[in-house]
């Protein structure tokens, strides 16, 4: 089950955190697979666990804001069976304290990077009659974070996208669901620890952990054994939903 053989994943983000997490495990499952990121140092160490696994991949270096540079490099790969979006960037701050520039970055990357991806996939599923789209959305598009006004903004538009994809696609026979996960031990949470509360790094980590009602936060792994159901063909049912996987944060966090 949950094999991929023969499939051509683009995965954006792949260089790091969930993106790389579900690239080793695509490959590990037959998938040929294509990792997008703006990190080139990343991006290419990424590949090289993926190869000396015994896995398939390839690099990209690619800024998905930049809607030429994804068509280019969607190009060159050619057939996409499937696309998971994981490029994000994340934003601390209310509707007051975010600027204008921080609006504009979120939007840039969480928003218009995932249409730019979108839009070029489903032109390529299309010719082929299949395809299978997993975006990431968040907890934050279902609850209330407090401070964490434009990422909700930007996670809210892509639980928004991943409706309209999955409902105007559906008899070219492409899936498109979306997962809302709560926070994932991820180099971007450990930078941003570090960043914001020297010297209270393992007091901060600890309160983040417990944020969640099941005592601490997913691992990256675990995302994308998720992320690997809904892109398999045993989830060929399932299309326009939103999956959360965040230990109890939504329903019993209250």
């Amino acid at each position: 089950m949950f094999q991929l053989n023969e499939k051509i994943a683009v995965i954006t983000g792949g260089g790091s955190g969930i993106g790389k997490a579900v690239a080793l495990l695509f490959a590990k499952q037959g998938a040929e697979v294509h990792i997008i990121d703006l990190n080139e140092d990343a991006c290419q160490a990424a590949v090289t666990e993926v190869q000396q696994a015994g896995g398939k991949a390839f690099a990209h270096l690619c800024d998905v804001t930049d809607q030429q540079q994804v068509k280019t490099n969607f190009s060159k790969i050619g057939k996409v069976d499937i696309l998971v979006n994981s490029a994000g960037v994340s934003h601390v701050g209310n509707v007051e304290s975010t600027t204008e520039s921080d609006f504009d970055r979120l939007y840039k990357v969480n928003v218009k990077g995932v249409y730019n991806c979108l839009q070029t996939a489903v032109s390529i599923m299309k010719k082929n009659k299949s395809g299978v789209i997993l975006n990431l959305a968040s907890v934050a598009n279902n609850v209330g974070l407090q401070d964490r006004f434009a990422y909700s903004m930007s996670k809210g538009a892509v639980y928004a996208m991943t409706l309209s994809v999955a409902r105007d696609y559906i008899h070219e026979e492409i899936r498109c669901n979306c997962i809302s996960p709560a926070r994932v031990h991820t180099p971007f949470v450990d930078g941003f620890i570090k960043k914001n509360y020297p010297g209270k790094e393992d007091e901060m980590f600890e309160k983040l952990s417990k944020s969640q009602p099941i005592g601490r936060m997913a691992r990256p792994e675990e995302i994308a054994n998720l992320i690997l159901y809904l892109c398999s063909d045993e989830a060929s049912f399932i299309t326009g939903c939103d999956y959360p996987i965040d230990g109890g944060f939504i329903k019993l966090n209250n």
